[in-house]
């Protein structure tokens, strides 16, 4: 299972806090890669500072490839860090990550898909 989901499971579908689903309590436990154990949002966020290099790099390529319309590769990694870089200048805004990857080559040459059907 996925223990960032798990940790954040006592949020329901539009973000309020449970504590029962369907009458039975909500179990938020999981553990990380490295065995840490996460319980809940705070425990989380806690795993995340403890690993922010990781989650940066992961945050930046999965928007990086949302954007393209495109998995990743190796040939992204330049940008991807390049991307990372500057937005560690701006203090890790996420408007520093947007606009990052608005600017940069793999965005703007970017083709169109030419399957997609006219309206």
């Amino acid at each position: 299972m996925d223990p960032i989901g798990l940790a954040l499971e006592n949020f329901d579908a539009v973000g309020a806090w449970r504590a029962k689903d369907a009458g039975l309590p909500v179990d938020a436990v999981g553990k990380m890669f490295d065995g840490t154990k996460l319980d809940g949002p705070v425990s989380l966020r806690q795993a995340i500072l403890s690993h922010s290099d990781a989650f940066i790099q992961t945050f930046t390529e999965n928007l990086l490839a949302y954007a393209l319309g495109r998995v990743v590769d190796y040939r992204d990694e330049p940008m991807v860090r390049s991307i990372e870089r500057n937005a560690a200048a701006e203090n890790n805004r996420f408007s520093s990550y947007v606009l990052g990857i608005v600017k940069s080559m793999p965005f703007q040459m970017r083709r169109a898909d030419g399957g997609a059907a006219s309206l």
